[in-house]
């Protein structure tokens, strides 16, 4: 008869993932392959990497460990990673680097750790000691002692043999949560509107369609293509398109929308016409509005937009610039992003620069994940959209748009998050830099248009 693992097929796929693309083979199962430490060594050791995991009554507790499981009467140092599915959730993990000593008998196995950090396993009567720093740390609702109903040891096959490549993808994955948190918390400057709106404009194949696909990806925890990608001479987007994105499938609305337009093109007769710049930013373009690149929107076009409110209009724009291709933009590209620029200020907007196809990921970010640097490969090209554009390095954002890769990764995820944390808040610094006589007609007008309708 097969044995198979208690895991949820989604627990086991996040337990594969929590430290790269691995994957896990069942070696030992307490309730199938008997109770006694000599049964569970006999089948892991020198396997490798190994995770072993704990089922409790409403939680799920275990210990990777990078190098192979312990002999009998064994003491070795080991890297490990402790981990823990959050009460009542399938996904939701938290997880803890550890240097610890690893020793195993006939009844226990131990795991110790400076800063009080432990995990003791009685063999003999199914009994899980953890230490009141490993609880508080892993955020358990647990006792100190805790019965398990099972114990499994998984192979784990995949994973890259190096205790600091570990550590990094596990601090990743924490300042992923966070970001990813801030992001769901967010809320537009003031109240004065219930989205913020972000336009991405740039050279055509630079990555705007595609970052829109990436945000929302790395939101739901796998790849999406809601958005039309490709890489021809001309543009693939054809319309003017707004796009929400939702906390996850099935969640609510987050409060921004990312407006996708057509490629700018050298050829004066090709690419987005630079006329419609200026209806775009004041919200006169509805969504799904056909592009002529000869010919821009005029008032008089059936959906043309003639009194658009402030949450129509744009707050935020992103010049979206391919990094490698930088250092090589012609004068007429670098005139016409210049004068959609001076459109943009002109409107009172605030302005990024994004520049997509970073290859460098790890390099970009600094030592704790929370701020983008100025890499060693990505200096020259930084200093050159800087001087071309006169934008401050901090509004100069890197990322690696999701286009043809297999797996999500937490460090792609945490510069696509910084970079829309980035974006958020120079929507937000237009917002408060309205004249103040705006600020108020739109604070009362939802008061008056309540006002009026229960008249």
């Amino acid at each position: 008869m097969e044995v198979t693992t208690r895991l949820t097929w989604i627990q086991e796929r996040v337990l594969g993932k929590l430290l790269g693309n691995t994957s896990l083979t069942l070696l030992y199962k307490s309730g199938a392959h008997g109770l006694h430490a000599l049964d569970m060594i006999q089948r892991c050791s020198h396997q490798g990497s190994t995770m072993t995991v704990f089922h409790l009554k409403q939680d799920v507790v275990g210990i990777f460990m990078l190098e192979h499981f312990p002999v009998l009467h064994s003491k070795k140092p080991s890297t490990c990673v402790l981990f823990a599915f959050k009460e009542n959730t399938s996904t939701g993990t938290s997880a803890l680097f550890l240097n610890a000593q690893v020793e195993i008998n006939t009844t226990e196995l131990k795991f110790f750790s400076s800063d009080d950090m432990w995990l003791t396993v009685n063999l003999k009567k199914n009994k899980l000691h953890l230490s009141g720093e490993v609880i508080k740390e892993l955020e358990l609702n647990l006792k100190c002692f805790s019965e398990y109903l099972e114990c499994e040891i998984f192979r784990v096959d995949g994973v890259k043999n190096d205790p600091g490549f570990i550590k990094k993808m596990l601090t990743a994955k924490q300042h992923r949560r966070r970001f990813l948190s801030a992001l769901r918390a967010y809320r537009p400057s003031g109240d004065l509107v219930s989205e913020v709106r972000i336009l991405l404009v740039g050279p055509v194949g630079s990555g705007k369609s595609s970052f829109f696909n990436s945000v929302k990806s790395a939101f739901y925890g796998h790849f999406t293509r809601q958005a039309v990608m490709g890489s021809d001479e001309t543009s693939i987007t054809k319309q003017y398109r707004t796009y929400s994105v939702k906390n996850g499938e099935g969640g609510k609305t987050l409060p921004f929308i990312l407006c996708d337009s057509m490629g700018l093109d050298e050829r004066e007769e090709a690419g987005l016409c630079l006329d419609d710049i200026l209806h775009i930013l004041k919200g006169f373009v509805p969504d799904r509005y056909q592009f002529d690149p000869c010919k821009p929107i005029k008032p008089r076009h059936l959906a043309y937009n003639t009194s658009p409110p402030l949450k129509d209009r744009i707050h935020c724009v992103a010049y979206v610039l391919n990094i490698n291709s930088v250092n090589s933009l012609s004068d007429k590209m670098v005139a016409k992003l210049k004068r959609i620029q001076r459109d943009v200020i002109d409107c009172g907007i605030g302005q990024v620069v994004l520049l997509t196809n970073v290859d460098n990921c790890d390099e970009v970010l600094d030592d704790n994940f929370t701020n983008m640097t100025e890499s060693t490969t990505s200096q020259s090209q930084v200093k050159k959209v800087q001087n071309m554009l006169t934008i401050p390095v901090s509004n100069i954002l890197m990322v690696s748009n999701y286009t043809s890769e297999q797996s999500m990764h937490p460090i792609r995820d945490i510069l696509i998050f910084a970079a829309l944390r980035q974006m958020l808040r120079a929507a937000d610094d237009s917002l408060e830099d309205l004249p103040l006589e705006n600020r108020q007609d739109q604070l009362m007008a939802p008061s008056a248009a309540s006002h009026a309708s229960k008249k």
